[in-house]
């Protein structure tokens, strides 16, 4: 009988704690480093990676058609020779090769490709949802960065954890589990979307486990300190919330924590594919890069060259970890951001990056200016009658012009002239470009936003090509 390795027997837990340290270790390894150090540990494993691709029929086009040969790329001084990719490159080769299309090497005959797998898809924000595939190693070293952050940010061994990630295929909801699970000691409490446990449900569920900690999209966990607020419950009070850490983006941190009851928030970056990227530290000042795993490149977004420290650009990502199932060299996210240029405070040898800004792939260019969809909930909470949801719509007209309608829940009447008016200066002022402003009655742009029923509320409506 032939005999495969489990999962737990595919890797060694005690060496890639050693490797991908948490806590002090993590903090005083990264404060001692070099940058000189931190790179030849980097070049070492991209070079693993690089060996591992080339046997990867994926790769070998994707390079091949670029006109490169084994060979050419000797170290990671030379990862601008190699081509980047996206989404797009991914779903090619799955039509090509269904249905996990040949990307990944999982069973090609290696022993990189013999290991037990674990397949989730994304969410299919921007399309078809895409594979997501992990060997036992890629997961867990996935798991571990995120811990790494959730510890670093405060998580203490006790907290109880309420989760609004989204589960089913997608791969969000159920590493995050996996994380605090298997690397932290609190208490998980996987709630999941609203449509998966209805909003009421999940605030009685925080009182009732008394809720120190909430993970997820900042949109949501907004909602839910209102939805507490409505059943007569008091956030920071009743429902005993210190610390939230998830997806901040653009919006208001001021506003997120006082609807908590002054909880600290921690923002965090990682996509489906690569896992977790970046993360605040204790001084909530940019995100450090996770480099040991993680090397990130800032790209322009219309040229794909290397843009400057802090000018903004596509984040372009390769797992330095993935040497076996799915190797990941060059992946464009098409998520803006820029690095930062001050020095850490905390003295900490990573480099760091704002945060998300943005998508590339999003982004709409009204009469000559770029706007990011993302970008308009800090703008519109400037003014006291934003009700706390929006959504853009793009439109054409028959001479080929481009029209941003923002569709604004508020606190008003939706037939005040007058406060459309302030939403449409408001708006002007800040994005440089005149907007179409139209009001909504609280709640009433849900169905189309997805805030109950997604895990990331859809921004951006394109009509333009219909």
């Amino acid at each position: 009988m032939t005999t495969h390795a489990t999962y737990f027997e595919s890797f060694d837990v005690n060496k890639l704690l050693a490797e991908y340290p948490l806590d002090q270790a993590f903090t005083e390894r990264f404060s001692r480093i070099s940058r000189d150090e931190l790179f030849a540990e980097q070049d070492a494993r991209f070079r693993r990676c690089v060996a591992r691709a080339w046997q990867i029929p994926f790769y070998q086009r994707l390079w091949g058609d670029a006109g490169l040969e084994a060979g050419d790329v000797t170290g990671l001084a030379d990862i601008t020779k190699l081509p980047v990719y996206g989404k797009h490159e991914i779903m090619a080769s799955v039509e090509a090769q269904p249905p996990l299309g040949d990307f990944h090497g999982w069973r090609d005959g290696t022993a990189a490709g013999d290991t037990p797998l674990v397949f989730h898809t994304t969410s299919g924000t921007t399309g078809r949802p895409q594979p997501l595939l992990f060997s036992p190693h890629s997961r867990e070293v996935q798991n571990l960065l995120l811990a790494r952050l959730y510890r670093w940010q405060g998580m203490q061994a006790g907290d109880v954890v309420h989760s609004v990630y989204g589960h089913g295929m997608i791969n969000g909801g159920h590493y995050i589990r996996e994380a605090v699970n298997h690397f932290t000691q609190a208490l998980f409490c996987s709630a999941g979307t609203g449509i998966e446990m209805r909003s009421v449900q999940q605030v009685n569920l925080m009182r009732d486990m008394g809720a120190t900690v909430i993970v997820g999209f900042a949109d949501y966990i907004k909602k839910l300190a209102d939805v507490a607020r409505e059943q007569g419950l008091e956030p920071g009070r009743d429902i005993p919330i210190r610390m939230i850490s998830g997806h901040l983006g653009r919006e208001s941190r001021e506003s997120l924590s006082k609807a908590w009851g002054g909880a600290q928030l921690y923002d965090w970056y990682g996509v489906g594919d690569t896992g977790a990227i970046a993360g605040q530290g204790p001084d909530q000042d940019g995100l450090y890069l996770m480099e040991d795993a993680q090397y990130v490149e800032v790209l322009g977004v219309d040229d794909g060259k290397p843009v400057a420290d802090g000018e903004t650009g596509d984040m372009v990502v390769t797992c330095l970890y993935k040497d076996d199932i799915y190797p990941i060299i060059r992946f464009n996210t098409h998520d803006v951001t820029r690095v930062l240029t001050t020095s850490s405070s905390l003295g900490i040898n990573l480099r760091r990056i704002e945060g998300f800004l943005g998508r590339s792939d999003n982004m709409v260019k009204v009469r000559g200016i770029n706007v990011f969809p993302q970008a308009m909930a800090p703008i519109l909470e400037e003014h006291a009658g934003f009700a706390g949801e929006f959504i853009c719509v793009t439109t054409r007209d028959a001479a080929g012009r481009d029209d941003l309608a923002v569709h604004i829940e508020v606190k008003g009447e939706t037939t005040d002239a007058q406060l459309a008016a302030a939403f449409a200066a408001l708006l002007r002022m800040r994005l440089g470009v005149d907007v179409s402003v139209v009001l909504a009655e609280p709640g009433a742009l849900a169905p189309l936003t997805g805030m109950e029923t997604r895990q990331k509320p859809i921004r951006l409506i394109d009509k333009r090509f219909e």
